[in-house]
């Protein structure tokens, strides 16, 4: 990884949904993955939970979950992984922002370690960020039972707020021991940006 300043290591950490992509991508996956009949019957069962999210009555860690539960639950994660696999083949290139793949490409020129950081699934995360040329991923898993099956809850904490915070830690160290850019466009994003070196709130700056 290059170095600026005090010769440290450079990390570019983006966040996905939003920041990379255009739109949210979770629907579009379930779309993708369940068909339209069985997202809208699910949908119309999670009424509530969806209402008391919009409302911010509910937390986001929460709300997914429920989500998941109900329309992931007694799924094979093998199945969900090649899903996924597909999912990021054939429809994520579509939903990307140009201008970040664009500041992706500036960042890979320099030589800085990039990461993507997300609440979304890493079912269809990993794939697509290893073929773009990520060095790491940070995101949301699945617990799995023991028959290879997913529960629809969460396998630790939601990759959201401070815990992206953590995970970076996690993966790379002590704050102090590297120079940090960061990319986010929600409230999900704000800690990771409060402690970066550069921070970039739903724009991206020209190319150097």
């Amino acid at each position: 990884m290059s170095g600026t300043g005090e010769n440290k290591p450079v990390v570019a950490a983006f966040d996905f949904d939003g920041t990379l992509t255009r739109r949210e991508t979770l629907l579009p996956f379930l779309l993708h993955t369940l068909g339209a009949a069985r997202v809208a019957r699910a949908a119309l069962m999670l009424a509530p939970t969806l209402a008391g999210y919009g409302l911010r009555l509910i937390r986001n860690d929460l709300a997914k979950q429920q989500v998941f539960v109900r329309c992931l639950g007694g799924m094979r994660m093998d199945e969900l992984r090649r899903q996924g696999e597909r999912f990021a083949a054939l429809r994520l290139p579509g939903l990307m922002r140009e201008e970040a793949m664009q500041r992706l490409a500036w960042h890979k020129r320099q030589g800085h370690r990039c990461v993507v950081i997300s609440a979304s699934l890493d079912l269809y995360i990993r794939p697509w960020a290893i073929r773009a040329g990520f060095d790491d991923v940070l995101a949301t898993h699945l617990e799995t039972r023991a028959d290879g099956t997913t529960t629809g809850r969460l396998a630790g904490d939601n990759c959201y707020g401070i815990e992206k915070v953590k995970r970076l830690e996690a993966l790379l160290g002590a704050r102090d021991g590297y120079t940090l850019y960061a990319y986010g466009d929600s409230r999900g994003d704000k800690e990771l940006l409060s402690g970066a070196d550069h921070a970039y709130y739903r724009y991206f700056p020209n190319q150097l």
